[in-house]
């Protein structure tokens, strides 16, 4: 479980670099700050899994769940939904180091 987790938190990081680096190289070409949402970004790469999630959870989560919740997190930036996930599985992940050392009873 916690190698699943640690490579979830690797791709997700990886994704969010690459999110967060469109969002620089557009923002150079503007000479402003943009920042592309999730919802955005997912909608152009692919939008039969947009529609794909949204029936989803419209027909097996109650309507409070997508409609607000769902809707606010797709309006974020998506490399700071990406780090957020990335974050979120490496403390899934995250071994303890032993306090006491390596040949403790």
């Amino acid at each position: 479980m916690r190698f699943v987790a640690r490579v979830m938190s690797l791709i997700f990081l990886v994704v969010a670099v690459i999110a967060g680096l469109v969002d620089a190289i557009q923002s150079v070409a503007a000479h402003q700050l943009i920042f592309t949402p999730l919802i955005q970004s997912w909608s152009e790469a692919s939008p039969g899994t947009l529609d794909l999630v949204a029936d989803l959870f419209a027909g097996h989560l109650p309507l409070w769940v997508w409609d607000p919740a769902a809707i606010w997190v797709m309006a974020q930036p998506s490399f700071a939904v990406f780090l957020a996930l990335s974050l979120l599985f490496y403390i899934i992940g995250y071994r303890r180091k032993k306090p006491a050392g390596r040949f403790a009873a």
